[in-house]
């Protein structure tokens, strides 16, 4: 396996005075296929295949990448719930690969994980409190045992939750007040280091912004580094210091929030970016899309060489022998990392924070019952009759419904069930 050269705080503009906290060397998992009725190991699914990275205290590294690249994986890995096959994963100097029992235990209380899926990860059976106290209950000296509850109901509050819902059980929250639960059973035993597998992907936007915030205040307030792994590359770039993005099970770039979204040098981020939806409506259709050829290759098969030659436009014969390591590459204003042998710059679209979006001041003070603007509505193609006033039909009173209602006439004796609205 060839190797990957660490980044360096000093070498990606970062402080050098920030401490590493974890580090990932080289980490590879790989899951062995059997077949046959003796079971037999005829192959492996390579789902990390040499990774590496350092985390800093303080910060957030981003992973983005497609479905079955292998960023979930990656996540387990580092907090050991998964043992790689090869390589190691360092927690503040020590070594978690190869810690066992009682060091391994006290590693975990300061690595922990908030996972994907807010229904799933909380067990129905156990109440709120039960959930976030578990914790507690596996390393008591955390918190006595006498002051449990009170320290569960500091947590709810902490994530925004009632305290009085210590009693609740899983059904009874939202989606978003389900990764509330997860987050808070994340951070009670006051964790350096917390792994977000995907945590608002399974929510719906209007209530992924609110974690996000969360997740952010939470930073501020305790000091934690974050790995948070996601697919959604806006929601990536507005929690993240730093972004690796995985393709197959590697890391195919690496750098700071602005030097991959702006610079990127890899053809696969190039080719990701390009597929952001632009806010600005005025800009659609005036930008490079570019369209990968093929699908992903298995990761139970990769080919040789670097592994996204099979869908790069830019691929040469050396791409299909050579792994291209990950080393810092010119960007066009500096360098960063990325494992391409052929690594340029390419502008491909300003992927900004939505929360930054200013908002069209044609429209800031447009009054959607204001009659001019109803009239100016009429006109356009496609109203074939007039506007209503909305705020008339929420304002509609009992007595005017009941008058409706009593205007409805049976038309048809044989279908006493059918009914017809003389109204126009």
């Amino acid at each position: 396996m060839p190797e990957i050269i660490l980044p360096k705080a000093s070498e990606i503009g970062r402080s050098t005075t920030s401490e590493v906290i974890l580090s990932a060397k080289d980490l590879v998992k790989h899951y062995p296929i059997k077949t046959g009725i003796l079971r037999r190991t005829t192959g492996h699914v390579k789902a990390v295949d040499g990774v590496s990275f350092d985390l800093h205290k303080g910060e957030t590294l981003g992973i983005v990448g497609e479905s079955g690249c292998g960023k979930s994986t990656l996540g387990r890995l580092l907090v050991r719930l998964e043992a790689p096959t090869d390589g190691s994963v360092e927690f503040e100097g020590a070594d978690m690969a190869k810690a066992s029992g009682r060091e391994l235990r006290a590693l975990r209380r300061n690595i922990q994980i908030v996972f994907q899926d807010p229904y799933t990860s909380l067990n129905p059976r156990m109440t709120v409190g039960d959930i976030v106290g578990e914790p507690l209950d596996i390393h008591p000296d955390v918190t006595p045992k006498g002051g449990r509850r009170k320290r569960v109901q500091e947590l709810l509050d902490l994530v925004g939750l009632n305290p009085e819902h210590i009693n609740r059980y899983p059904h009874q929250f939202s989606g978003g007040q389900r990764q509330r639960i997860g987050i808070a059973r994340g951070i009670a035993l006051d964790p350096k280091v917390l792994i977000c597998d995907e945590p608002v992907s399974a929510l719906d936007v209007s209530v992924q912004a609110q974690v996000v915030n969360l997740m952010e205040k939470l930073q501020n307030e305790l000091g934690l580094a974050y790995v948070f792994i996601a697919h959604d590359l806006s929601v990536v770039r507005h929690i993240s210091d730093r972004v690796g993005v995985m393709y197959l099970g590697k890391l195919a770039e690496l750098g700071e929030e602005d030097e991959v979204y702006d610079r990127p040098t890899h053809p696969y981020t190039q080719a990701l970016l390009s597929a952001v939806p632009v806010p600005d409506p005025t800009l659609r259709g005036k930008r490079e899309h570019i369209v990968l050829q093929g699908d992903v290759p298995s990761p139970a098969n990769p080919p040789a060489g670097c592994r996204f030659h099979t869908r790069c436009w830019k691929a040469q014969e050396r791409c299909r022998t050579d792994v291209p390591e990950l080393i810092l590459r010119p960007d066009g204003r500096g360098e960063h990392f990325s494992a391409c042998h052929y690594a340029e710059p390419r502008a491909v679209v300003d992927t900004v924070d939505v929360t930054d979006v200013e908002p069209d001041e044609r429209f800031a003070d447009t009054d959607v019952r204001d009659p001019a603007t109803i009239a100016a509505v009429e006109g356009q193609p496609g109203m074939d009759g007039p506007v209503q006033d909305a705020e008339g039909l929420v304002e509609e009173t009992p007595e005017q419904r009941a008058a409706d209602m009593s205007s409805l006439t049976m038309r048809d004796e044989g279908h006493p069930g059918k009914v017809e609205d003389p109204r126009p």
